[in-house]
C-alpha cells in the first residue's frame, strides 16, 4: 500500500521525504519492525517510542511517525511529523485495513460495570436475531462462531482494525465492542466509525491511570463527543452522571431508566436466584439474569435493539433465553444447597451491587460469606472502601490476593484491612493464598449459605510477579463444594 493512501485523514506538521512509496506492515512495537514498515513512535506510560527510532531504523523501517523530528541522516527515508503519534496511528490503521468500521455497524459500551454483559448479550441477541455478528470484549472476542482471545478491553488500533477487517469479510452485519477509558484516553478507537454509544454507569475505578475522578469522567464522556450525528446515544439516566455523557454528543440522544422517566424503562416485579420478572416496556417478561444491575443491563440490551430497529416482541422473547457473560454472577449449587456465586466485581460499587442483590434475595437466616481482593498496581485507594463494603454486607469476609502483579499481596491486604471497622473486625479474616481462602470459605458454609468469591470473574489465571499462573475461581470453588459433599 501507498503511505499516501495510509496518511489521509492525519494533520502532518512536518514532512520529510517521499509519500509515493510502497510500504509493508504498521508498527508501535519497535521490536517487531522489519523491511519498508511504518513506525509510530508513541509516547506510552512507560516508555518513549522515540528512543527507538534508531533501532527500527536499522531493522529496516522506512517510514517514522513521530512528535519530535530526531537529526535525520538519512534522506531516502520519510519522516512524518504529527501532533499525536497515538491519534494518527489510529487514523493509519483504519486506512491500512479499509476502515472496515464503516462497513458495519458498529456499537460502543462504556462505563464502570456492565459493559461485558451488555456487548456478551448483545452479540447473543443478534446472532439469534439472524445477524452475522461480531463481538469485542474483556473475555473473548468473536468474529460470528470463531473465539478470538482477548488480551485488553480494548485492543490496540492495528489488532482492533484488522479484527473488524476480518468480521467485514466474514460478512458481520454487527459489532458491539466494550469502549474502556484507557482505550479513549490512549486513542486507540481513533477514526473508527460508530453507529451507537452505549454508558452504563460511572463509578470509583482506574483512578492509578486518570488520577482524578474528573479525569475518568471526561475520557467517557469524550466517547460520546466523538459520535456522529447519525448515530445514537443511549444512557442510563438514572446513574448521576448519565445526562452529562449527553450534553455536547452530536448523535440523537436516548435514555433509559428504573427509577425515573425514560425513553426505555423497565420495573422490577421479582428478583431471585432463577432470575429477574421485570415490566419492560409494558410487557411482562421473565429473565435468566439474577440483580437489579442486570435489570439495567438488559434495559441498556432492549434499548439498543429497538434503536437498531428490531422487532420489540421477538426481542423480549429471545433475551428471555439468554443467559450473561462468563464470571459475571455466575453462580452454581452443592449438594448440599450451599450456593456459590463467581463475580467479576472489583470496584466498591460493583461488590455493593453483587451483595446488595444477594440481601435482597435472601431469607435472612443464611450466612453470606464473601471472599474478595483487591489487583496490584492499580487504584489503591478503593482497596479499604472495598473491604469496608464487604464487611458491612456480609456475615463472614475473607480478605485474600487477588492478582498482586508486582505489589506484595500482604501490604495490599494491610492496605484492605484498613478500612474494616473495629465492629466488623471480629467477622473478617485474612487468608494470603487465594485457594486456601476459597477453601475456607467452603468449610465455613453451611446448607443454605452464599459464598460469593469477588474480583476476578472469568479470568482464568492468577498474575504475580509478571506470570500468570493457572487459577479459576469458579473451577476451585465447585472442587471444594463438591468435596464437602
Amino acid at each position: 500500500m501507498q503511505l499516501q493512501d495510509l496518511l489521509y485523514g492525519v494533520t502532518i506538521k512536518e514532512l520529510v521525504g517521499k509519500t509515493d512509496r510502497e510500504i509493508n506492515a504498521l508498527n508501535f512495537d519497535s521490536r517487531k519492525v522489519g523491511q519498508d514498515d511504518v513506525f509510530f513512535a508513541v509516547v506510552g506510560t512507560v516508555a518513549d517510542g522515540h528512543q527507538f527510532i534508531e533501532q527500527t531504523i536499522s531493522q529496516g523501517a522506512a517510514v517514522i511517525i513521530c512528535e519530535n523530528l530526531p537529526e535525520i541522516e538519512d534522506f531516502t527515508l520519510t519522516y512524518v511529523k504529527v501532533e499525536n503519534s497515538s491519534v494518527a496511528l489510529g487514523i493509519m490503521a483504519g486506512n491500512y485495513f479499509g476502515n472496515p468500521s464503516a462497513d458495519l455497524k458498529l456499537i460502543g459500551i462504556t462505563g464502570t460495570n456492565g459493559k461485558t454483559t451488555i456487548a456478551t448479550i448483545l452479540y447473543k441477541l443478534f446472532r439469534d436475531l439472524g445477524y452475522k455478528t461480531g463481538l469485542l470484549s474483556t473475555v473473548e472476542n468473536y468474529i460470528n462462531e470463531v473465539v478470538v482471545a482477548a488480551t485488553h478491553t480494548t485492543p490496540n488500533p492495528i489488532a482492533l482494525n484488522e479484527l473488524l477487517r476480518k468480521m467485514v469479510d466474514a460478512g458481520c452485519d454487527y459489532c458491539f465492542m466494550e469502549v474502556s477509558s484507557h482505550a479513549v484516553s490512549q486513542h486507540r478507537i481513533e477514526g473508527l466509525t460508530f453507529s451507537g454509544g452505549v454508558f452504563s454507569n460511572l463509578t470509583h475505578d482506574h483512578l492509578d491511570f486518570h488520577k482524578t475522578f474528573d479525569s475518568y469522567l471526561k475520557a467517557k464522556k469524550a466517547f460520546f463527543d466523538g459520535l456522529p450525528k447519525n448515530a445514537f446515544a443511549l444512557t442510563n439516566i438514572d446513574d448521576k452522571n448519565g445526562a452529562v455523557m449527553l450534553q455536547n454528543t452530536k448523535a440523537y440522544k436516548k435514555t433509559y431508566a428504573l427509577k425515573q422517566i425514560a425513553d426505555f424503562k423497565a420495573k422490577i416485579i421479582e428478583n431471585q436466584f432463577s432470575g429477574l420478572h421485570l415490566d419492560i416496556d409494558n410487557e411482562d417478561v421473565y429473565f435468566k439474569l439474577v440483580g437489579s444491575f442486570n435489570a439495567y443491563n438488559l434495559l441498556a440490551v432492549y434499548g439498543t435493539a429497538i434503536l437498531l430497529e428490531q422487532d420489540k416482541l421477538k426481542v423480549l422473547t429471545l433475551l428471555s433465553r439468554l443467559s450473561g457473560a462468563e464470571g459475571r454472577f455466575d453462580y452454581i449449587v452443592s449438594p448440599e444447597k450451599i450456593i456459590g456465586i463467581v463475580d467479576y466485581a472489583h470496584t466498591p460499587d460493583a461488590v455493593q451491587n453483587v451483595l446488595s442483590t444477594i440481601a435482597n434475595i435472601r431469607k435472612g437466616t443464611e450466612q453470606v460469606i464473601t471472599v474478595i481482593g483487591c489487583g496490584g498496581d492499580r487504584d489503591k485507594t478503593k482497596r479499604p472502601i472495598m473491604a469496608q463494603v464487604a464487611c458491612d454486607w456480609s456475615d463472614k469476609v475473607i480478605l485474600t490476593s487477588d492478582n498482586p502483579r508486582t505489589e506484595d499481596p500482604q501490604a495490599i491486604i494491610n492496605e484492605m484491612e484498613a478500612g474494616v471497622s473495629p465492629t466488623n473486625k471480629r467477622k473478617t479474616i485474612s487468608i494470603l493464598d487465594r485457594r486456601e481462602a476459597i477453601k475456607t470459605a467452603c468449610h465455613l458454609a453451611q446448607s443454605g449459605d452464599i459464598i460469593l468469591i469477588a474480583g476476578k470473574g472469568h479470568e482464568k489465571y492468577q498474575e504475580i510477579n509478571g506470570v500468570r499462573n493457572h487459577f479459576d475461581d469458579k473451577e476451585i470453588l465447585s472442587e471444594q463444594l463438591n468435596a464437602n459433599s
